[in-house]
């Protein structure tokens, strides 16, 4: 159960925790922008999709985007380039935002018809002594309620969740802590 988990990797088994794996879904299902922020045409679909509105300039502030007015305009008219630390904040600063205003949309999406199947693949043993390894299968499960999952992943607090996936894949039953580290989860909405 959990307290095997403890020393993940330990004998060589490869994975991520399942609620990254989560969020790396609920990002793929947000869609946006896909070219790099170090590409020009990626840093100015940021910097417009940041500053297109009041609404979203205070969203983007809140994000961590602190820069001045000023600062914002010459990189829009493209007078100044942002440093590297900069461009890494309008990044993160774009990917809270897009969170937020997603959120709502993927929750309905996700909640809708009872809930969304959701396939868990568990974690890579290739690398793990054969008398090591232990039987560890392909899962699927119906998630009903999306609420608190998809709630931490727009505001950003991993902790949280974490916590909320781990909530969640108790229904497995009393297996459910040989999936907190998985190689995959997938779910279409």
């Amino acid at each position: 159960m959990p307290e095997r988990t403890i020393d993940f990797g330990k004998f060589g088994a490869r994975g991520i925790k399942g609620s990254e794996a989560v969020a790396r879904k609920l990002d793929e299902l947000s869609g946006g922008i896909v070219t790099p922020v170090t590409v020009k045409r990626g840093l100015m679909a940021r910097l417009h999709y940041l500053t297109r509105t009041d609404h979203s300039r205070r969203a983007a502030r809140d994000a961590g985007l602190t820069v001045t007015d000023r600062t914002l305009n010459a990189w829009l008219d493209e007078k100044r380039r942002p440093t590297r630390a900069n461009l890494e904040r309008i990044d993160l600063a774009y990917r809270r935002v897009r969170r937020q205003n997603v959120a709502r949309y993927l929750l309905a999406r996700l909640n809708a018809g009872g809930g969304t199947r959701v396939e868990i693949h568990p974690l890579n043993q290739s690398q793990v002594a054969r008398p090591l390894q232990r039987m560890v299968e392909y899962r699927t499960m119906n998630v009903r309620r999306w609420d608190r999952i998809v709630g931490s992943w727009a505001s950003g607090d991993h902790q949280g969740l974490d916590e909320a996936w781990g909530d969640t894949i108790v229904d497995l039953g009393s297996q459910w802590g040989q999936y907190e580290y998985v190689t995959n989860i997938g779910f279409a909405a």
